[in-house]
């Protein structure tokens, strides 16, 4: 197996009120699982067995739809626990704070257009924090594409990334998608995000 489902980095539940347990057990049992064992199966017996998702992921137009939608997948949602956790919110400190400040005049600068980004992405997809040539960026993708992609219209390194598919919110916000992402502000680890700040400079 060349990859692996990454454990949950805290209790089902450290995310309550926002995202609630069942959503986060079964989002990450099962459909972060699904995409696991889809791209190993997909890539079973290949060259890509051997390389890293990181390589996987920025030459994906060679690849088929099941590599990329897999291995999207995988490289997303195993970004998406890590950047999020119990105690989180607040703003970002440092020199991420500092920087978010400068590329979009304030953070509620930049919560905002995050916020517009996830919230006007047509069907399922993410919205993303990027660092690239232009700096720190937002945009979004759809399904499960990612900024690391050769075929991607906004190219760079994620640093911060918002699920917005149905299965991340639906149980606990139905169709009220704009409430997910305001509570999601309320669980970022914003020390995770600037680690990957720090790394993709």
């Amino acid at each position: 197996m060349a990859f692996k489902l990454p454990d949950l980095p805290y209790a089902f539940d450290a995310l309550e009120p926002h995202i609630d347990a069942l959503t986060m057990e079964i989002h990450h049992d099962r459909h972060h699982a699904g995409y696991t064992n889809n791209l190993n199966a997909a890539i079973a017996g290949t060259a890509l067995e051997n390389q890293s998702i990181l390589d996987i992921l920025s030459g994906v137009s060679n690849h088929g739809a099941a590599v990329r939608n897999n291995g999207g997948g995988f490289y997303n949602h195993s970004l998406f626990w890590e950047v999020m956790g119990p105690n989180g919110g607040g703003t970002p400190v440092g020199g991420l704070g500092d920087d978010i400040n400068k590329a979009f005049g304030s953070f509620d600068a930049f919560k905002d257009e995050f916020s517009k980004a996830a919230a006007t992405r047509f069907g399922s997809g993410w919205a993303w924090l990027v660092v690239n040539e232009n700096g720190l960026v937002v945009c979004s993708t759809a399904n499960q594409d990612n900024p690391l992609m050769d075929l991607a219209d906004v190219k760079g390194t994620p640093i911060l990334g918002l699920d917005v598919w149905e299965h991340a919110y639906y149980l606990k916000y139905q169709n009220k998608r704009p409430d997910y992402i305001s509570n999601f502000w309320n669980v970022i680890n914003w020390d995770n995000v600037a680690g990957r700040y720090a790394d993709a400079r």
